[in-house]
């Protein structure tokens, strides 16, 4: 057993009005299989960049291990997979290699292949493998479901299950609940250490949040009946050093002789009551919590005159020399919520190209019901660099509702003022939902909406298309959100 001690670390970025950690206290075992969970840069990514020793920081970090980083770092990706699982260990036998490969459901003579030649799911699998083979090693593992396949999820949390101890960002429910045993969790302004798994952190963030919802809303009225109390005195204050000057008050002709000792008195008894007042109050706002609120999200259905919006008929589709679509017909009716499933190359996102009117290269028919207004989400965040609000109206959204959409997804608002390149890849992703969901559509179609989006901003989404019911075409990996609001499903 071995402990990671985190004691008063303080830490912020250049330019930043508030610190991403200030005087932060907690420690975890080696031995925990942990899940970090918090919002979209709150600071998961942070804390594995000061446990790594990348960035300087005040306080203290205690351990007895050497951290390592997934996915790592790799100076030649035209290496083969023997020659990097080489620069990456220290004097491990091959045969620590082929018995994780082995767990991970790897074809052993892909150890010969070049790594950029193999699929993204097989890359991270094979990564993983390397890195469990130094079993001395504590590793950090930042999001390694972003390019598996709902299947490859399974394989990889069932692997994880199996490890001694590790700490794992993750935003999958299914994959955290199915290999950590211990929760982190990054707070707004604290964090918190628990045993258990993300559902049962979940049941006791609700039930906490709502005890802490009640006791703030006590404490507002507290503090706003102190405040008007604390006016009274004041007034009060005011109107007894008026008098002592022989100012006439309501009627009142002073007498200096009497009043000059007695308004003294009172003024004292005065000013201490509403010092005690404003004392009362300050304390009272100290204990005010500064709780992460699930807010309902907006979304801007249209509805259309005809109920069936596209129908396919017959629809084959190729990549390169290879057919990933073979003669699909179906039809996408209004308050259809589609999901399409498949394995990573099975050609998800080209269908969802098609539909989107982005990929001509097909054969068969598509017919779109007249005037549809489609609403498009790509995988691809690269092109979100420069302003925000510029980018906005290039997409022609409204931009009011944008931002409260993302100021709904606890986006800051120092963030609006940002340059877009510096935003973490779930705040890019955001960007892309808030303009998805603002813009008048009578279709959705979203291509991995919620890859990098943390747990809470992916059931506010959930909530909202269940609340709402929007006719969605979408492709996603994360089980439980497909269970959760998809009432027709695609398997390729």
């Amino acid at each position: 057993m071995s402990v990671i001690k985190i004691e008063n670390l303080t830490f912020s970025y250049y330019g930043y009005v508030n610190p991403i950690f200030e005087e932060v206290t907690f420690y975890f075992d080696t031995n925990w299989k942990t899940g970090l969970i918090g919002r979209n840069g709150i600071g998961k990514s942070t804390l594995f960049r000061l446990l790594l020793g990348e960035e300087e920081y005040q306080g203290e970090i205690s351990k007895s291990v050497e951290f390592i980083k997934f996915p790592p770092d790799i100076s030649d990706t035209s290496k083969t997979v023997i020659e990097l699982f080489k620069e990456l260990t220290k004097d491990v036998g091959e045969w620590r290699l082929l018995r994780e490969l082995n767990l991970l459901d790897i074809d052993e003579s892909l150890i010969y292949r070049e790594f950029e030649t193999l699929s993204k799911g097989e890359q991270t699998k094979i990564l993983l493998a390397i890195l469990f083979t130094n079993e001395k090693d504590f590793l950090l593992i930042d999001e390694p479901t972003n390019h598996l396949d709902i299947e490859g999820r399974k394989i990889v949390s069932e692997y994880l299950k199996s490890k001694k101890g590790f700490l794992l960002i993750s935003h999958d429910r299914d994959f955290l609940d199915g290999c950590i045993n211990h929760v982190i969790s990054i707070n707004r302004s604290s964090i918190d250490v628990q045993a258990g798994n993300f559902t049962s952190w979940y049941q006791n963030k609700m039930m906490r949040d709502s005890f802490e919802i009640t006791q703030n809303e006590r404490l507002k009225k507290d503090i706003k009946r102190l405040r008007e109390a604390s006016k009274q005195s004041k007034s009060w204050s005011d109107k007894i050093e008026k008098t002592k000057k022989g100012v006439k008050i309501s009627g009142v002709k002073p007498d200096k002789g009497y009043i000059g000792h007695q308004s003294a008195k009172m003024m004292k008894k005065s000013k201490n009551l509403e010092n005690r007042q404003n004392k009362a109050i300050e304390a009272k706002q100290k204990l005010l919590k500064d709780i992460d609120t699930k807010e309902s999200l907006l979304i801007n259905c249209l509805q259309h005159h005809k109920d069936t919006l596209i129908s396919v008929s017959n629809l084959s589709a190729y990549y390169g020399e290879k057919q990933i679509l073979s003669n699909l017909s179906f039809e996408i009716n209004q308050g259809d919520i589609l999901a399409i499933y498949g394995k990573n190359g099975s050609g998800k996102s080209t269908l969802i190209k098609i539909l989107s009117g982005l990929n001509n290269n097909y054969s068969g028919e598509i017919k779109l019901a007249s005037n549809l207004k489609i609403s498009y989400i790509p995988q691809n965040t690269s092109d979100l660099h420069g302003s925000l609000v510029k980018y906005i109206k290039n997409k022609e959204a409204d931009e009011t509702l944008c931002k409260t959409i993302l100021r709904k997804l606890d986006f800051s608002r120092e963030l609006f003022e940002m340059d877009m390149q510096n935003y973490s890849d779930g705040q890019k992703k955001k960007v892309l939902l808030s303009i998805s969901l603002s813009k008048p559509a009578h279709l959705f179609i979203w291509d991995e909406p919620l890859n990098y989006i943390d747990v809470i901003s992916r059931i506010q989404i959930e909530e909202i298309i269940k609340e709402s019911k929007p006719t969605l075409v979408f492709v996603e990996h994360d089980g439980r959100f497909v269970e959760d609001v998809a009432n027709k499903i695609i398997y390729l």
